[in-house]
């Protein structure tokens, strides 16, 4: 990984953009430009010596032109630059990327794979893939392609892959809405039986949207990211059973911080 010293790789959330020298730096996704401008250039720091700054953000984000384009989140800068909000001077190369794309190919630098794909679950279902010596990406520069909105049920796949989803399937389960995710993971690992059912259902689900996609892109590594994927083991049997001969690995500690540093060097193909 590049030298935090001499160069600023920043993962942007919701909430932080945690950076690669350690700091959280706190951000209000739905505060006000200049909430979200001062967050930023508190992230990027003093640029002195700097040689170039990475940056993994989520979409809908113009990757190649560093604008803001989304409206969701971070709705007061639409249509901005993160160079002018940060402060940054024209003189620093810019690099940008989606987060999971970002996290996909540090991973892959990582653990020395050929080919994988690689599910992120958390708040929403992310989802990317490897081969070719490259990360597929569409015109735009997200994921070639998309788990969250396939249809399922009345809905569609990310209604259950989710926190959310998974909030949802213990309180029908039990009557008890005031779980999170997370909480209902520490339920689980404690034997708590609907929990267990709700986490071996999301492993279920998951993997069967996954049988099929996994061999036509022609990858033979699923790799598992996102808060939720801390509760990996939980889903891990129904997984296996769905993805017979498909290895399934945890996203390595730090790989999107690989990932941005990839992305700074000139031969990466993205």
């Amino acid at each position: 990984m590049l030298n935090s010293k001499a160069y600023r790789l920043l993962d942007v959330g919701g909430t932080f953009v945690k950076c690669a020298d350690g700091r959280q730096v706190p951000i209000p996704s739905d505060g006000s430009r200049e909430e979200i401008a001062a967050a930023l250039a508190k992230a990027v720091g003093p640029l002195d010596g700097v040689k170039g700054i990475g940056v993994a953000i989520p979409g809908p984000f113009d990757y190649r032109e560093g604008v803001f384009r989304m409206e969701h989140k971070f709705a007061a800068v639409k249509d901005l630059a993160f160079r002018t909000l940060a402060c940054v001077p024209e003189g620093i190369p810019l690099r940008f990327g989606h987060d999971v794309n970002t996290l996909l190919l540090g991973s892959v630098r990582m653990l020395g794979l050929k080919n994988a794909a690689v599910v992120t679950l958390g708040t929403g279902l992310g989802f990317s893939y490897y081969t070719d010596g490259k990360v597929h990406v569409n015109e735009k520069g997200s994921p070639a392609r998309n788990l969250w909105n396939l249809p399922y049920g009345e809905g569609i796949l990310e209604d259950v892959i989710s926190a959310r989803g998974i909030r949802n399937a213990y309180r029908e389960k039990t009557g008890d809405g005031s779980q999170s995710a997370y909480t209902v993971a520490k339920l689980a690992f404690g034997g708590d039986i609907p929990a267990l059912e709700v986490y071996d259902h999301v492993g279920s689900v998951l993997g069967e949207f996954l049988k099929d996609t996994l061999p036509d892109i022609r990858t033979d590594t699923l790799l598992v990211g996102g808060q939720i994927s801390k509760s990996l083991s939980l889903m891990l049997r129904p997984l296996q059973n769905a993805l017979e001969g498909i290895a399934i690995l945890p996203v390595p500690e730090g790989a999107v911080f690989e990932g941005l540093s990839a992305l700074l060097e000139p031969t990466t193909v993205y």
